[in-house]
């Protein structure tokens, strides 16, 4: 089975921009990525699509495999359909599912890619899978950048929100609270197919691309996963993931390939 990893990644990001290109521990975001990327071994390859000749060109300088994708994209699904299209076409190979990995994951697990593999190889009828993580303090909780998710008893998800859900307002139990990690598997027809669905009102309102699928009654497989990653959303977050990732086994394996 061919399992492409694929990286959306641009300049223009308005929370912080240049973002995939900004130095953690002396390597660009971006580079983190790709290399812990690399180490998954359910992946046939990996590739990063951007629009931006800039992480275009660094990629390349690294060794890696990038493909240039148009300025136009809103979303990260988009960049990555148009991606699977180019790479197909200049591998000669045909794709059976890409993975899309945020590019602002620099403490990505690889063991992560691996889990949200999984549920497509026991069910090949599954065709969407997404990462999730327990969310554990309210804080994180109530933090707009994280996006939140509820989900049915199969699992799979019921809606995708910026804000606090599901409600503690009328609930003063415990409620599993879950967080999407933006680490989501689509087959070749769920992408391809997502680009020629109409925009939806509710992925519109929360800037939460995977609206659209539910909004178009397709199934989303959310798939918790025990490794944690703390993605950047802000420069601030930057000294943070610095001083977790200085204790991280992987990083020697790579960090010198700048």
């Amino acid at each position: 089975m061919n399992i492409v990893g694929i990286i959306p990644a641009r300049m223009a990001a308005s929370r912080f921009p240049n973002k995939p290109m900004a130095p953690i521990l002396g390597m660009p975001m971006i580079g983190h990525v790709y290399h812990r990327s690399r180490f998954c071994k359910g992946l046939s390859d990996v590739w990063v699509a951007t629009c931006d000749e800039e992480i275009l060109n660094y990629i390349h300088s690294i060794g890696g495999k990038a493909v240039m994708t148009a300025d136009t994209h809103q979303r990260a699904s988009d960049r990555a359909a148009e991606a699977l299209l180019k790479i197909e076409k200049a591998t000669g190979r045909p794709v059976d599912y890409a993975a899309m990995i945020q590019g602002d994951e620099p403490m990505l697990a690889p063991a992560m890619l691996d889990d949200l593999i999984r549920p497509v190889l026991e069910n090949p009828q599954i065709q969407v899978t997404n990462l999730i993580n327990r969310i554990e303090d309210d804080e994180e909780f109530n933090n707009s950048n994280v996006v939140k998710v509820v989900r049915d008893r199969e699992g799979f998800a019921l809606y995708f929100s910026r804000e606090p859900i599901p409600s503690k307002r009328k609930f003063s139990g415990e409620l599993p609270r879950w967080k999407q990690l933006g680490i989501i598997l689509f087959s070749r027809k769920a992408l391809l197919d997502y680009i020629g669905l109409t925009p939806t009102p509710l992925e519109i309102i929360e800037s939460v691309d995977m609206n659209r699928f539910l909004e178009h009654g397709l199934r989303i497989k959310m798939v918790e996963t025990a490794f944690k990653s703390s993605g950047v959303d802000v420069p601030a977050d930057v000294p943070y993931v610095e001083n977790q990732l200085r204790r991280d086994k992987l990083l020697n394996q790579y960090l010198e390939r700048k």
